[in-house]
């Protein structure tokens, strides 16, 4: 049985890597895959309203429908912004990019600290209320809605390492049966309103709301403070809306048109469903209260606290139950599956931090099936660890998730004023200036609505958004941590100039691994060469075409007159070529030793430790079981572990003991059974 047959049975097969256009979205796949985090909003967003006008009693209700105007505003304004984006920035780093471009690398790691804690946020959110609405219908499953919430965040994880297009297939169909029976359900409920006059009272409807202690008869600053708290909650149903400006490059071709295509249809779409929730939520009476037990008036012992939606829903289909329970299904499914924005989102983001440096490099590579597999794993522990920390309560959760969200509207859409100032400086064609002067006031108009909400947010949820907040400082400084430690790695590097060649002919084959032309590389050529090997030739893996030709381009330039061999890596693997080509130069000369020389450099620190590939760790390990294989790693200490005492020291796998001097040579290590096999075979 293959050794990886459980995680091709959990993932599937591998794809190659010329596969990757297979998986690009159309915009009917793009549209449940990329925006149902921000169409599912619209089942929360209007209870969040409701919640936090019952804190003023029965009397602060009537105010929600012109709240949910406002918040209907802002989202279209944020989306006609967003338009701008996607054609302006189509490569996939979104408000990041932007922000990066026009405003300096701090204020893009501002914005990737914000849409980081944003992404997780989303799949902590959209699970918990997932289940909550799900419990409302099936009030058996009641108590265990941590133990629920945790459960689909990894069936998540698991259907996104899939791949992208895979999970958006099977996402497709819940989005869709969610956005038809919401609008269903608002079409019947007008109908039977108005055209039949059927009163249509939620279970809540005919209960007393009274107002919390100290909020009895709000009215001046008070009442006004309260109305912003509610519109900042409302502000939930925005979120998410950044996530296709992260995804073009996930599109179909032309990718900016496409995505474009898709922000118009999602905000057109979230805006009547939103809108017409809480005209159906004023029509049904429905009443939310922050504390049923103190503030329901009239409610029956023991009365648990339906979500609003499921009150609506329940009363507009009084006359029709499975419509009711359709409606009830189709919206824990809906926003359990639009943590899947974030699944795609968040790995994206993840793999260009780690190419600029920002993150580990491991987030940088894609997985088996061509997702970003440590970037999908990674946000589902982290989203598990709120779940858990915040007690699968959607309502605490959502305190914290808007923070974020407005932090990077703000700062992508003063990046783009500035894109678009800048281009006018230079453009003379008047067709093209007018253009970039009506996407410029669009982005004004934007960034001033965003700005506003985020004012607002500050203002009315600091007790709760402190702790978002603290979060996003820590990854700035985490993320700026990283780049230094890159950066001073990348210094200490660079490649000197090629020792002078002394290779005398012996009957062992030399092959030296390199990736890229620094230091480490040339110093593990000129060891090869000092051990007098017959043949010598170094080897690098096509895992990344860019990479392997600014190593061809290097090597010409530099002329170094030992051959270099490109072997083909259609998975992205570097192990498994190596090891097959080593097999075939053993095939081919059985009495031939094979001396593999592995270029290593040693760090002084766990937490850098982590933070480079165990590519050399996994390749030695496999290499010393080989037969007529000698492994040799010839290691480059950093700065950072000569500063540590011997005893304490961290050092790459296979690499020198720490009291030798930085430029002593290496020891070979070779397998006990390679030697065995080369004296019988009457190899040297």
């Amino acid at each position: 049985m293959p050794a990886d047959l459980p995680k091709r049975i959990l993932i599937g097969r591998a794809l190659r890597s010329d596969k990757l256009g297979e998986t690009l979205l159309p915009k009917r796949i793009a549209l449940p895959v990329f925006a149902s985090d921000a169409l599912s909003s619209v089942a929360y967003a209007p209870e969040e309203i409701l919640l936090t006008l019952s804190l003023a009693g029965a009397s602060a209700i009537h105010f929600s429908w012109q709240i949910g105007v406002v918040v209907a505003i802002v989202m279209l304004a944020v989306v006609a912004s967003y338009r701008q984006n996607v054609h302006a920035y189509p490569s996939g780093g979104g408000d990041y990019e932007v922000a990066t471009v026009n405003h300096g690398p701090n204020s893009g790691l501002v914005v990737a600290s914000a849409l980081l804690v944003d992404y997780i946020l989303t799949v902590a959110v959209s699970t918990t209320s997932g289940v909550a609405n799900v419990v409302s219908a099936v009030p058996a499953l009641r108590g265990h809605e941590m133990v629920l919430s945790v459960f689909l965040v990894i069936v998540l994880m698991g259907m996104n390492l899939r791949g992208v297009r895979e999970s958006g297939s099977a996402f497709a169909v819940p989005t869709y049966a969610f956005m038809i029976g919401v609008m269903g359900m608002v079409l019947y409920g007008l109908v039977r309103h108005f055209v039949f006059g059927a009163s249509m009272p939620a279970e809540s409807a005919g209960f007393h709301l009274a107002a919390t202690p100290g909020n009895e008869s709000l009215a001046g600053f008070a009442l006004v403070f309260l109305l912003l708290k509610a519109f900042s909650s409302g502000c939930a149903a925005l979120t998410g809306v950044e996530a296709i400006s992260n995804g073009v490059p996930a599109f179909r071709k032309p990718k900016s048109k496409n995505a474009a295509t898709t922000l118009l249809l999602m905000a057109s779409i979230a805006v009547v469903m939103f809108m017409g929730i809480i005209y159906l939520a004023h029509l049904t009476k429905t009443q939310m209260a922050e504390n049923p037990v103190e503030q329901l008036a009239g409610a029956p012992a023991g009365y648990h606290q339906k979500t609003a939606l499921a009150q609506i829903s329940e009363a507009v289909f009084s006359n029709f139950t499975p419509g009711f329970y359709f409606i009830a299904a189709v919206t824990g499914l809906i926003l359990v599956l639009a943590a899947n924005t974030a699944f795609n989102g968040f790995p994206v983001l993840g793999s260009i931090l780690a190419q600029d440096r920002y993150l580990p490099r491991q987030l940088h590579t894609r997985g088996d099936r061509l997702a970003f597999s440590n970037g999908i794993i990674l946000l589902a522990g982290a989203a598990i660890l709120f779940i858990v920390a915040f007690g699968a309560d959607p309502n605490r959760l959502i305190q914290l998730y808007i923070v974020g969200v407005f932090v990077s509207f703000n700062m992508s859409q003063s990046g783009m004023i500035r894109h678009w100032t800048r281009l006018l400086r230079t453009e003379t064609d008047a067709k093209k200036r007018a253009h970039m002067q009506r996407s410029r006031a669009i982005n004004t108009f934007g960034l001033i609505m965003t700005s506003a909400v985020l004012i607002v947010v500050l203002v009315t949820k600091i007790g709760h958004a402190w702790i978002a907040i603290a979060l996003m400082v820590v990854l700035f400084v985490m993320m700026k941590a990283i780049r230094r430690h890159y950066d001073r790695v990348s210094a200490e590097l660079v490649a000197a100039e090629e020792p002078e060649d002394a290779t005398p002919p012996t009957r062992v084959h030399a092959i030296v691994l390199v990736s890229k032309l620094h230091k480490p590389a040339l110093r593990a050529l000129a060891y090869a060469r000092l051990a007098r090997a017959q043949t010598l030739e170094a080897v690098t893996v096509n895992v990344d075409p860019v990479d392997t030709e600014a190593l061809r381009k290097d090597w010409d330039e530099r002329a170094i007159d030992v051959p270099l061999k490109v072997l083909d890596s259609p998975f992205r693997e570097i192990t498994g070529p190596v090891l097959e080509y080593v097999k075939s130069l053993r095939r081919n000369s059985p009495r031939d030793v094979v001396a593999v020389y592995i270029p290593e450099y040693v760090v002084g620190h766990w937490y850098e430790h982590l933070l480079h590939n165990q590519s050399a760790l996994r390749l030695k390990g496999r290499l010393l079981f080989k037969p007529g294989v000698m492994v040799t790693s010839v290691p480059w200490q950093l700065e950072s572990s000569e500063r540590r005492k011997p005893q304490k020291a961290w050092s790459a796998p296979g690499a020198v003991r720490r009291g030798e001097p930085r430029h002593q040579m290496p020891r070979a290590s070779e397998n006990r059974d390679s030697a065995t096999h080369s004296s019988k075979d009457g190899s040297p």
